[in-house]
């Protein structure tokens, strides 16, 4: 069977991302493949040392959606639409890149673990490639609210091209906007999505907003969703033990995960 943790890079900065998570899971012991797709827009010097961190890297297309639907999920028309109140996103995000994530499903693989570039993970998951299509934590960060929502920086699938040639037709139909891209239209794809501990991707603001929920012991990847751990940002001083310990990884170090505080 063959078994895979895949992420997805679209520029430079995502790169980075991934880097340190092949370094994460590299220290898990995972023997799993490891899959960096990656889009035009992602120049060969910052794919490089992917290679060297032992990913196969997949060179995959934008999906091929119609001029209204992109038009639609354009970073300002959909910032519009849709603000982002609760944090920023980076400059170098384009949310139309997102759905190229759906590519996953055309891959050689039977069983995936999709990471975004922008988690570590803490501990081996290597368990989850046994847990059935579609499985996702809630987008918990703020408050216990969030349980309805799930998030997409991790989740489970069975890759086929049916089910990709399913959803392309599904994603752009006439007046399709999903409002949080790749995330709200995979809530709708699979609306009886099975749900992960929420420490199997806890989310960085949960640090500062839930941090009775934070537990290093349980904690299996962490994800940097907003604002990014290798970029200057306004809630860096609150979130500096995070971001020293993606610098850690993204060295190649293995922290001590028992030496790291407790927010409370």
């Amino acid at each position: 069977m063959k078994r895979a943790y895949v992420t997805l890079v679209t520029n430079a900065d995502f790169a980075l991302g991934a880097r340190a998570l092949l370094n994460s899971l590299a220290l898990t012991g995972t023997t799993a493949h490891r899959v960096v797709m990656h889009t035009g827009g992602v120049p060969a010097d910052a794919l490089a040392p992917l290679t060297a961190a032992g990913a196969r890297l997949v060179a995959v297309d934008l999906l091929s959606t119609s001029d209204a639907f992109n038009a639609a999920h354009q970073r300002d028309r959909l910032h519009g639409a849709a603000p982002f109140t609760k944090g920023d996103k980076p400059a170098f995000h384009t949310p139309l890149d997102n759905f190229a994530k759906l590519r996953l499903w055309q891959l050689d693989y039977d069983r995936v673990v999709f990471l975004d570039a922008d988690t570590l993970v803490l501990r081996n998951i290597d368990k989850l490639f046994d847990y059935p299509e579609f499985c996702a934590a809630p987008n918990v960060y703020e408050s216990l609210g969030d349980f309805h929502r799930m998030n997409s920086g991790v989740f489970t699938a069975r890759p086929a091209s049916a089910t990709f040639d399913a959803m392309l037709a599904h994603l752009d139909q006439p007046g399709a906007f999903w409002r949080r891209t790749d995330q709200t239209f995979l809530q709708d794809w699979f609306p009886d999505w099975h749900g992960l501990p929420v420490t199997c991707n806890m989310l960085q603001y949960v640090w500062f907003n839930l941090p009775t929920l934070w537990d290093w012991d349980a904690i299996r990847v962490l994800h940097f969703q907003y604002e990014k751990p290798w970029q200057d940002h306004a809630k860096a001083d609150r979130l500096r033990p995070l971001i020293d310990l993606w610098h850690r990884y993204a060295a190649g170090d293995r922290p001590d995960l028992s030496a790291m505080p407790d927010p409370r």
